[in-house]
């Protein structure tokens, strides 16, 4: 099994925007990589490019949405048959990010060409576009994403800074602290995985003496 299937609770994308350019036999390939979370993102980040470089003779692209990487789309975009789309998008989808998982998502990769007259055949072109997209995100900067359960702990005004410091000792990850004129409310996030909840909850009564407890506000995918 790999590391993207047993930890469905996680994956990881590209920070931003980011480009690389590579000269291949006098061709030029320039790749484009940016985080996107839906078709009409990533579909509008190949027509920003088709302006931008207008002159091109190819705007290939890929792209692999959904924290189970749901949705794979890839395009030739006027190369032979499955020498460009295919081999950028398994370059997406077997890149090795943290701890060797191969958990890319939510990232579109428009590879521009401008031709040097000299001709690659199938097999040059398959690797130049799979070399392409994995020199653009062997540089690019990476985060990991993580579905969270996110808690509100009530505290008053007088101890509500200590109990934040005992949670963040603890290991929790604070979110942040809103104070109103009833008392404080400090917003934790979990892992959404098995025990987290019950474990957490303990750990709070032992530091308040039983005086709080949490309350579960809602579960979101959270940028680490």
């Amino acid at each position: 099994m790999s590391e993207f299937e047993a930890a469905p609770g996680r994956y990881t994308t590209v920070s931003g925007d980011h480009r690389s350019e590579l000269e291949i036999k006098r061709s030029r390939f320039i790749t484009v990589l940016r985080r996107t979370e839906t078709e009409d993102a990533a579909r509008a980040l190949i027509a920003e490019l088709r302006r931008e470089f207008h002159d091109a003779r190819h705007h290939c692209s890929a792209f692999v949405l959904g924290p189970g990487r749901e949705v794979q789309r890839s395009s030739d975009d006027g190369e032979p048959s499955g020498t460009a789309g295919i081999p950028m998008l398994e370059a997406i989808t077997k890149r090795e990010t943290f701890d060797g998982a191969s958990d890319l998502s939510d990232i579109t990769a428009v590879t521009v060409r401008y031709f040097g007259g000299i001709l690659l055949g199938a097999g040059g072109l398959v690797r130049a576009y799979s070399e392409s997209v994995s020199s653009a995100l062997a540089s690019a900067p990476l985060l990991r994403r993580q579905r969270m359960q996110l808690y509100s702990v009530p505290a008053g005004h007088a101890g509500a800074g200590r109990l934040e410091n005992d949670l963040r000792s603890a290991g929790y990850a604070v979110r942040g602290t809103e104070y109103g004129a009833a008392g404080a409310v400090i917003t934790v996030a979990l892992p959404d995985t098995p025990g987290a909840d019950t474990a957490f909850r303990e750990r709070l009564a032992s530091l308040t003496a039983g005086d709080t407890a949490a309350d579960l506000i809602t579960t979101e995918w959270i940028d680490l």
